[in-house]
């Protein structure tokens, strides 16, 4: 008896956890097949700091180059001013170029970086606990939080600003002020 086919449909869910194919023309532009557009080094970069992983292939000759262009990507995030990388741990790790122990260098930097991912993560964790769901690395959140404090301040530090509830309470006495004027005004 034959078992009845099973559908091969992919859901949003497994989309997600699929690498997104990249095709890098001769031209040096960067195509998104996903979303059928193109991108940057900085787009790339950014689809890592959001979780989401890639690969690149030569749309020539259909070579995997996904480690060159994470290579271009560090190198531009460092042109940027942003060095995350010292000068003694590059020398190092040109040096192992080329050595018998050169092999055990990238499995030992990808251990070290899970074994770091994982506590910063848990710091993280950690840090938003202690602070009562306040996320001291999101910054959009703590320039609102900053901006709220402020006003409250300039409000108590400005004696002519007046309070939303000391609006209403004028609005009220002038209404009654208004009807008494009227009033003496017929009488």
């Amino acid at each position: 008896m034959a078992q009845p086919k099973q559908a091969t449909e992919t859901t949003a869910d497994d989309a997600a956890t699929q690498p997104v194919v990249i095709k890098k023309y001769a031209n040096r532009r960067l195509y998104n097949t996903e979303s059928s557009s193109y991108v940057t080094l900085e787009d790339l970069a950014q689809m890592i700091r959001n979780g989401r992983d890639f690969v690149v292939y030569d749309a020539k000759n259909g070579e995997d180059i996904t480690r060159s262009v994470l290579t271009q990507i560090i190198v531009e995030e460092e042109a940027k001013g942003k060095s995350l990388l010292p000068e003694s741990f590059l020398r190092q790790l040109i040096g192992f170029y080329g050595d018998q122990m050169g092999g055990l260098v990238p499995r030992y930097l990808e251990v070290t970086m899970g074994a770091f991912q994982t506590q910063h993560e848990k710091f993280r964790a950690q840090m938003q606990t202690a602070m009562g769901g306040f996320n001291p690395f999101d910054l959009a959140e703590m320039g609102r939080n900053n901006m709220a404090v402020m006003e409250r301040a300039m409000g108590f530090m400005n004696p002519f600003q007046p309070r939303s509830n000391e609006v209403e309470a004028l609005r009220a006495e002038i209404e009654q002020l208004r009807a008494e004027l009227a009033k003496a005004r017929k009488g």
